[in-house]
């Protein structure tokens, strides 16, 4: 008898092969720094909510249309729909969580037909990003957090459970999980993790198997 499996993933570099942050900071001009400070927080080098601050600082006077820009750029990672089907097939559910943002992550999570999806969000006023996100940081915490929230809400056993990321801010909701998977992961996430993928997420679906009630 299958296991009702949920599936919790990043968005950022996992479900999709971009950086938001990034895309977002192409029209502002950004970028270059932007990726930089990218680069260091995934490496476990900065706190994630001083280097969120930082990238969405350079955002500031941006106007709003550069959502709907960001999301006709984003590249889909190889694998992401067949493993949401073969999760759906087993009657199970799909969560994104992200350190990115909701602006972008809404639109995808119709597309693919997400269960469940949380991220943070980006202030704006009058048509223009301010620089500043609102509500809750969505950090490693966070992301352990709505794992743990979905589960239940699912009645879903957190044994049956697999979390899928590429960066050290996924590592605290990849321990909660009964697999975690690193996904063309860093360093420090390969170490960590209980298996590592690369390339293709479909190779996930063969964990679905592993998992127990």
């Amino acid at each position: 008898m299958s296991v009702t499996p949920l599936v919790v993933l990043d968005c950022d570099s996992t479900t999709i092969q971009d950086e938001v942050i990034e895309l977002l900071a192409d029209a502002a001009g950004t970028r270059e720094l932007v990726a930089e400070v990218t680069e260091r927080a995934m490496r476990g080098e900065l706190d994630f909510a001083e280097s969120l601050a930082e990238r969405v600082a350079t955002l500031r006077g941006t106007p709003d249309s550069v959502f709907a820009q960001a999301y006709e750029r984003v590249r889909l990672s190889p694998g992401i729909r067949e493993l949401i089907s073969a999760v759906h097939e087993r009657g199970g559910k799909v969560g994104v969580v992200s350190g990115g943002f909701h602006e972008v992550l809404d639109p995808l999570a119709e597309d693919l037909g997400l269960d469940f999806w949380r991220a943070n969000r980006l202030e704006v006023a009058d048509g223009e990003l301010t620089g500043r996100t609102v509500g809750p940081v969505i950090d490693a915490e966070a992301k352990a957090v709505a794992l743990a929230e979905w589960a239940e809400a699912s009645g879903i056993p957190l044994s049956a459970t697999v979390a899928i990321g590429d960066g050290a801010n996924d590592l605290k909701m990849m321990a909660v999980a009964a697999i975690g998977v690193g996904y063309n992961a860093k360093p420090v996430v390969r170490e960590q993790a209980d298996v590592a993928i690369e390339g293709d997420l479909g190779q996930a679906i063969a964990l679905l198997d592993r998992l127990t009630d």
